[in-house]
Formats: structure tokens, sequence, C-alpha cells
């Protein structure tokens, strides 16, 4: 592939699926507005964006099996982790944007737990087998992940626990 082309795809890919996600945060905002039916617009419009960035992604030869999946998504948490997040986080504290510094820690922080579970999936990928999963719940505050029972408060950011969402 040329050069220019798979730079292309990459910008494409990228855009696309900020779109999708930009897409979906707006779709939760008019189902609090009441709005229903542009609701179900944005998620609708989410999903042939998520189309896109597949297309785009499937192009680059970035869809591969399971286990090479689970080195991806190791790879990319344990640099967020481990580089990413530490910087950023200490700009946002030299610059004192405690929002910011806050959304941070909280990636961070479920960024952890994310790695460690992908680990532990690929451990049965090895194997041959699908990983023994429970029920996974996310705090909607700060990302925080748990299988099984969460917590009566979210360690991260203090939600109580009604507040997961169940996967």
């Amino acid at each position: 592939m040329h050069k220019m082309t798979e730079e292309n795809l990459k910008s494409a890919f990228s855009g696309q699926s900020q779109a999708h996600m930009r897409y979906l945060i707006f779709a939760e905002v008019a189902e609090r507005e009441g709005k229903p039916n542009l609701a179900r617009l944005f998620r609708a419009i989410a999903y042939a964006e998520q189309v896109h960035a597949t297309n785009h992604y499937r192009e680059l030869g970035m869809i591969r099996g399971s286990t090479e999946n689970l080195d991806v998504a190791i790879a990319g948490e344990t640099y967020e982790v481990e580089e990413m997040y530490p910087a950023y986080i200490a700009v946002a504290e030299l610059q004192r944007e405690s929002g910011a510094k806050r959304a941070f820690h909280f990636a961070i922080e479920a960024e952890k737990i994310h790695a460690d579970l992908y680990r532990q999936a690929k451990e049965a990928a090895l194997k041959g087998e699908d990983v023994k999963l429970g029920t996974v719940y996310i705090c909607p505050v700060c990302g925080h992940t748990v299988v099984g029972n969460p917590p009566e408060k979210c360690p991260i950011c203090g939600a109580p626990r009604e507040k997961y969402k169940a996967f």
C-alpha cells in the first residue's frame, strides 16, 4: 500500500471512530432530554460510522485473530497506564486543570484493570479457550471495571453500586 493511502486510511479510521463515540454521547444527551427519536438517529448514524471505521481498519490489515487482537489491546492499555496518562496528568497538574486531571485519573485507574482482564483473556486464548467471565460491571462515572458483583461504592470515584452498568 502506498504510504499516503495508508496515512489517509489511518486518519479516516480515527475520524470515523471519534464520530462514532461523539454520536453515542449525543444520543445519551438526547435521551436525557426526552428526545428518543433523536437519540435513535444518533445511535443509528453512530453505527454507520462504526461500519466505516471497520472498513478502514480492515483495509489497513489490522483485523486479526483473537490472540493477536489481545496483544494489540494489552499493548494499548499498557501504553496508556505507563506512558500516556502519567504524562497527561503531569501536564494537567502543571497547568492546574483539575477537571482534566480527574478525567485522566479515572481513565488510568480503569485502564490498569482492563489490561489485566485482557491478559487473563489471552491466557485462555493461548489454550484455545474462551475466557471464563461473569457479568462485567462498568461505573458510568469513571469507567471502573469489575467482573462479578460491583462494590457498594466505586473505589475510584465513589459512585454508588446502583449506577454500574452490566455487560
